[in-house]
């Protein structure tokens, strides 16, 4: 099959798919503690595959001594920790990797796109070569929490250059979707709104990975259950910070605080400024979408906070918690982001096909 039979915007979907796969294999390599389970990259051990024994890891550390995990030469992984991270490697390298420049090679070809899906298809390429080189990084650092935080982040910042490219091809063949139909005049005057709550959410979510991967600081606030562990911070409303790193968990919650606030008083205003207008309506229930989501995660933050006094409670879905956590909290970034590009597109396809006729002026 010839290239110029490809679907681009199916393609694009495709691998935003896959890539958030890709962000929930990394979650659960963070929540099984199992981010120096392959202390050596790209391979494993020196070797190619994930099932090795705490013998053959043993002998490998006293090989390379160098590499020694930072919890000791002592300490080996199971096969499934081994394997989370193995298979978030092999997802993003051998599948995700190549379908962007595949992806990129075709929308090259295509004549009916301009330039800009040209430029965010590039963009694309880029941060993927520079997210394979920040795993590089992470694992040379031992998973260190700023390391980790920063993978994240770019990694959100590539699907954002997915969902850019599936956008402008949408924009240039003309295939807008009822669901992004926004109102122009709505969307111009939401715009700089959109990007502040982009931006409150993805500062949210940086945080809290760096919470999550410092030692000690999911438990920064006690573990004396509700409410002084949880609203409060050591039985405490707002504890005076001394050190940022050990005590990130209440930036954190003050910073997760502000930007719930700003999410609600903002579904206040949209909803007031949109109800008369034809397709506010549709803008009105994107933001109050992203802000439910916000708010519950919110309340699964608190939970897994208490879920530390909880009797009875698990391991395993203390751990599957904090993945949904993560999860809800990517999610909520996506939808604002995603809204964003999508105002952006509208604005652009409204200046560029919708100009008024003013010959009979």
């Amino acid at each position: 099959m010839g290239f110029e039979r490809v679907n681009i915007s199916k393609l694009t979907a495709a691998i935003i798919g896959l890539t958030i796969i890709v962000i929930a294999a990394g979650g659960v390599i963070r929540i099984y503690d199992a981010g120096e389970s392959c202390p050596d990259w790209p391979t494993c051990f020196g070797t190619w595959g994930f099932d090795v024994s705490e013998e053959d890891q043993q002998e490998w550390f006293e090989e390379n001594p160098d590499e020694i995990d930072s919890r000791g030469s002592w300490h080996t992984y199971t096969s499934f920790q081994i394997f989370t991270e193995w298979i978030h490697r092999l997802l993003a390298g051998t599948l995700l990797g190549p379908l962007v420049l595949l992806n990129w090679w075709i929308i090259r070809k295509d004549e009916e796109l301009v330039g800009e899906v040209e430029l965010a298809s590039l963009v694309s390429v880029i941060l993927i070569l520079w997210q394979g080189f920040l795993g590089y990084v992470t694992v040379r650092m031992d998973n260190l929490h700023w390391s980790v935080a920063l993978h994240l982040s770019s990694a959100l910042l590539f699907l954002m250059s997915l969902i850019w490219i599936w956008l402008a091809t949408v924009r240039d063949k003309e295939e807008i979707p009822d669901w992004i139909a926004f109102d122009p005049i709505l969307a111009r005057r939401w715009k700089n709104r959109v990007i502040l709550l982009s931006f409150g959410t993805f500062i949210s979510l940086f945080v809290g990975v760096f919470v999550s991967t410092t030692p000690g600081a999911n438990q920064g606030c006690g573990v004396l259950g509700f409410p002084n562990s949880w609203p409060l911070c050591n039985s405490s409303l707002l504890e005076t910070i001394t050190d940022y790193e050990a005590q990130s968990q209440i930036i954190h919650r003050i910073i997760v605080g502000l930007v719930g606030l700003i999410l609600v008083f903002t579904c206040y205003i949209i909803w007031k400024e949109s109800r008369d207008e034809e397709y506010g309506s549709l803008l009105c229930k994107w933001i109050w979408s992203a802000t439910i989501l916000y708010l519950l995660n919110m309340g699964l933050g608190g939970l897994y906070v208490l879920s530390a006094k909880l009797e009875g409670f698990e391991i395993t879905y203390f751990e599957l918690l904090s993945l949904i956590h993560l999860m809800i909290g990517s999610l909520t970034f996506i939808i604002l982001t995603t809204l964003l590009l999508a105002v952006n597109r509208v604005t652009l396809f409204e200046k560029k096909y919708l100009v008024p006729d003013n010959s009979s002026q």
